[in-house]
Formats: structure tokens, C-alpha cells, sequence
């Protein structure tokens, strides 16, 4: 005997809202930070640069790697509450498991910890 169950959910609450827009603020902020980072990161050394004498930067953009790390914490902590948040809020088998989000947090740290260790090796060499 299957029995159907009746869904008693007529619409979504606020914290359903909050949820979603949690998850969009984290997404855009993490685009932002591609863009910061394509002119906050050193530039590729390419072999025809090399041979034309056209100077290339070996660096990080301090200024812009400040912004680039608040703008990825962001990130991680809009993420982090929306996970959060879903763990209390999510009660049944059938709700989302939201595995987007926990991606964009595990790749937010790592690019964060991959950042600090460019920086330290480019400070050391």
C-alpha cells in the first residue's frame, strides 16, 4: 500500500526567501571576485612578450587583492549562513541538499588559501 503523502507547505516563507537570496548574493559575489582577480593576479609570461621586450607584471596588485580577499570572505560567509540556515530550515527527505552552495564555499577557502600561498612564495623568491 503506497500511501501519498499530502504536501501542507502552501507557499514559502521568508526564511525560504532569505535562503534564496543568500545563495545569489554568494554567486554574485564570487563572479565579482573572477573579475577582481583577472587584474589583482600577475600576468602570464608568454614567450612572444618576451621576445618583443614588452614588460609584464610578476606580482599581485596589493590594493586590489585586499578587495579581492573582503570580496571572498563575503562570499564564504554568505554561503556558510545560507548552509546554515538550510540545515535547520530543511526537515523533510524531499528538501533540497543544496550541494551548490557547499561548492561555492569549498572553492571560496581554497581560492583563498591558494592566494596566500602565491603571495608568500612571490614574498620568499
Amino acid at each position: 500500500m503506497n500511501s501519498v503523502k499530502k504536501e501542507r507547505r502552501n507557499a514559502a516563507d521568508i526564511w525560504t526567501y532569505i535562503l534564496r537570496v543568500l545563495a545569489i548574493v554568494g554567486w554574485g559575489l564570487f563572479i565579482f571576485a573572477l573579475i577582481v582577480a583577472y587584474y589583482a593576479a600577475p600576468e602570464t609570461d608568454y614567450g612572444l612578450l618576451r621576445y618583443h621586450g614588452i614588460e609584464i607584471r610578476k606580482f599581485w596588485l596589493t590594493p586590489l587583492t585586499g578587495y579581492l580577499y573582503i570580496v571572498l570572505w563575503l562570499s564564504a560567509l554568505s554561503s556558510y549562513f545560507c548552509l546554515i540556515l538550510d540545515k535547520y530550515r530543511s526537515r523533510r527527505k524531499s528538501d533540497g541538499k543544496h550541494f551548490n552552495i557547499l561548492l561555492l564555499l569549498v572553492i571560496t577557502v581554497a581560492w583563498v588559501s591558494f592566494i596566500l600561498v602565491q603571495i608568500s612564495e612571490a614574498n620568499v623568491g
